[in-house]
C-alpha cells in the first residue's frame, strides 16, 4: 500500500498516558495521530474521525488492536470494512499486518476463532432452554403480572383507564402492561378461589 500512515491510540483514564504509544506510533512513520481518553462508544470520537479521514491505500496503525476494539467479533468487522476500502490495519505489538499476507491469514484466524467462539455460546444457550423447556421452565425473566395485577388491569382498563395510567396505578411498565392485556385473558379470580377451597 502506498497511502499514508495514520495512527490511533486511546487510554482508559486521564491517569494514563499516551507518550510512549504516541512515541511508538511517530516512529512507526506516522503523518498523524488521533488520540481519545476514556471507555465507551461515547469516547471514541477521535476513532471515529481518524476512519471517516482514512482513504483508499492508507493504513491504519495502532499499538495494539484492543485500542480500536474490546471484542473480538467488534473488531474483525472494523478491520474487514477497512479491507473493502483499501485500508490496510497494522498492530505495533501484535503480528498483525493486513498490508502483508501473513498479517491477513493471522486475522483470518483471529475471525475464525471468534465465529467458533459466538457459534459455542449460540449452542450452549439452545442446549440450556431446551433443556430448561423439558424441564417444564421457560427462559427468561419470571413475570412480574400476577393474577391479581392482571384481574385489575383489565378492570381499570374496562373503565377507560390509559394504559399508561395503569402501569403507574400499577407500579409496573407501560410496556408490560400492554403485552400482559394483549397476550392474557382475563383471570377468573373466583373460580381459583372456589377450586382452592
Amino acid at each position: 500500500m502506498s497511502g499514508d500512515h495514520l495512527g490511533y491510540t486511546r487510554v482508559s483514564t486521564q491517569k494514563e498516558s499516551l507518550e510512549f504509544q504516541l512515541d511508538a506510533l511517530r516512529a512507526a512513520g506516522c503523518a498523524r495521530v488521533w488520540s481519545d481518553v476514556g471507555t465507551g462508544q461515547h469516547a471514541r470520537s477521535s476513532l471515529t474521525e481518524v476512519l471517516d479521514y482514512l482513504r483508499p491505500g492508507d493504513t491504519l496503525i495502532v499499538w495494539r488492536l484492543d485500542r480500536i476494539g474490546r471484542r473480538t467479533g467488534e473488531l474483525i468487522r472494523l478491520v474487514t470494512d477497512l479491507a473493502a476500502r483499501d485500508i490496510g490495519v497494522r498492530s505495533l505489538t501484535e503480528p498483525v499486518d493486513t498490508t502483508t499476507p501473513a498479517g491477513r491469514t493471522i486475522l483470518d484466524v483471529l475471525a475464525a476463532f471468534a465465529q467458533t467462539e459466538a457459534n459455542l455460546v449460540r449452542e450452549s444457550t439452545h442446549a440450556g432452554l431446551a433443556a430448561a423447556r423439558a424441564g417444564g421452565r421457560r427462559g427468561g425473566r419470571p413475570t412480574v403480572v400476577t393474577p391479581d395485577l392482571l384481574a385489575e388491569a383489565h378492570r381499570l382498563r374496562e373503565s377507560g383507564s390509559s394504559l399508561s395510567d395503569i402501569a403507574q396505578a400499577l407500579a409496573i411498565s407501560r410496556a408490560t402492561v400492554s403485552r400482559a392485556l394483549s397476550t392474557t385473558p382475563v383471570p377468573d379470580l373466583d373460580n381459583e378461589a372456589t377450586d382452592q377451597r
